[in-house]
């Protein structure tokens, strides 16, 4: 090992508590306390954590409006003998988080980066559903465009996990229900926090109750692998949407889409047509 080497930082990677402070691991404390910064997403939410566990790092904001500048700024400093602990408001950083850029500059600067293990909302979310966890798919938030929402909820194969916002749930498990009425699901509300909630059931059911209880907070949606007819009525669904999308009429477009995936025309303009009226 060359005598740069020996004097070159390192990032360490510090997953945070979701929600309860006593969460967090003895590892990433350790970490936290002997870096000589802490690159965290919003100074005032890393606050509260390194004041419960009575630490005084200084803190550097690293967030998804300035994190390329910065993260060259922190890359000078590991170059020159820093630690630099990096943390995100909760979880596990770069999971839908600010963190991969940084991290990127210090692998082609050849600076070691550290990830310890900790809390993911996540795989706490998977495995509270009691939905299968031996295959699954991360999708990160859940898309705002109809025919996207429907190409993935019509996914099949393995249980999906994704952020949703408590605003558009009701809709995202309704388009689910359409889909496939008898889909398992489980919505993961406030995991670790005060008011944590795991409401299990059909997409149907889970759709009834957040339609008439509006829910607060963050968010987990889990679903269940859909059988293979489902993903494909959904993904017939998808594509007579792109065409509307680009200007074809309904009817016409519907008996192409038939054609070619095997759905009954008829049940793809009838599940547009109830769509469209909900939405009105």
């Amino acid at each position: 090992m060359t005598p740069a080497e020996v004097a070159a930082g390192r990032l360490v990677v510090c997953p945070t508590p979701i929600g309860n402070l006593q969460d967090v691991t003895l590892r990433v404390l350790g970490a936290l306390a002997e870096a000589d910064a802490i690159a965290c997403e919003d100074t005032r939410h890393t606050r509260v954590l390194l004041a419960r566990h009575e630490l005084s790092t200084r803190l550097v904001s690293l967030h998804e409006h300035n994190e390329r500048a910065r993260s060259g700024e922190l890359v000078q400093r590991m170059r020159a003998g820093d630690v630099v602990a990096l943390v995100s408001d909760a979880g596990t950083p770069l999971v839908s988080d600010p963190g991969f850029a940084l991290v990127r500059e210090c692998l082609l600067a050849g600076i070691e980066v550290e990830v310890l293990p900790g809390p993911s909302a996540v795989t706490t979310a998977l495995v509270a559903s009691g939905l299968p966890a031996d295959r699954w798919l991360f999708a990160g938030f859940l898309p705002r465009k109809r025919a996207e929402l429907t190409r993935l909820l019509a996914h099949t194969g393995e249980t999906l996990v994704a952020f949703e916002s408590p605003r558009r749930l009701a809709a995202t498990l309704r388009a689910l229900a359409e889909l496939d009425a008898q889909r398992q699901a489980a919505v993961c509300r406030e995991l670790t926090k005060l008011h944590e909630e795991v409401r299990r059931g059909s997409a149907a059911e889970l759709a009834g109750h957040f339609e008439a209880n509006a829910p607060r907070g963050e968010i987990v949606l889990v679903v269940g692998a859909a059988p293979a007819e489902a993903g494909s009525r959904g993904e017939a669904l998808a594509a007579l949407r792109d065409l509307l999308d680009a200007g074809a009429r309904a009817r016409p477009a519907a008996t192409v889409v038939a054609r070619l995936t095997g759905v009954g025309a008829n049940e793809l303009y009838g599940a547009l047509t109830s769509e469209t009226a909900a939405g009105q």
